[in-house]
């Protein structure tokens, strides 16, 4: 597996055209089915159709679900949310304390990541 890059490899750009072509090659579609009459679409062999009270339900009903799926998101990302008082929103098993004297970083350099312990954090915020 080589390096990773934002750049399309060609097989990504490939389906990427293809995926382009077929949207617009969709929406046409939708569009004569949803313009023009049936009678017309019956003349040239076109009669397997759905009903016309498709052509503005599914987008309406595409439209509403996308609303639902982004207020059940949020609603979801409420209910998994720790509680203000839950110590868990001060720190966890993944924090990474690192004691002042054993860092040895040189001149310059950018030190390591780390968090700040939060009796640190309320010495510098209250000057207690």
């Amino acid at each position: 597996m080589g390096e990773h890059s934002p750049s399309p490899t060609p097989e990504r750009a490939i389906y990427g055209f293809v995926l382009y072509l077929g949207t617009y090659f969709g929406l046409g579609l939708y569009f004569i089915w949803a313009c023009f009459p049936e009678e017309w679409l019956h003349s040239i062999g076109i009669t397997y159709l759905p009903q016309r009270y498709w052509v503005l339900a599914g987008p309406i009903y595409l439209c509403v679900a996308f609303v639902f799926a982004v207020l059940f998101y949020i609603a979801y990302n409420f209910t998994i949310t720790l509680p203000p008082d839950s110590i868990n929103t001060i720190t966890d098993i993944h924090a990474r304390y690192i004691d002042d004297n054993t860092i040895s970083v040189p001149l310059g350099s950018v030190p390591p990541l780390h968090d700040i312990p939060l009796s640190q954090v309320n010495r510098v915020l209250y000057k207690d």
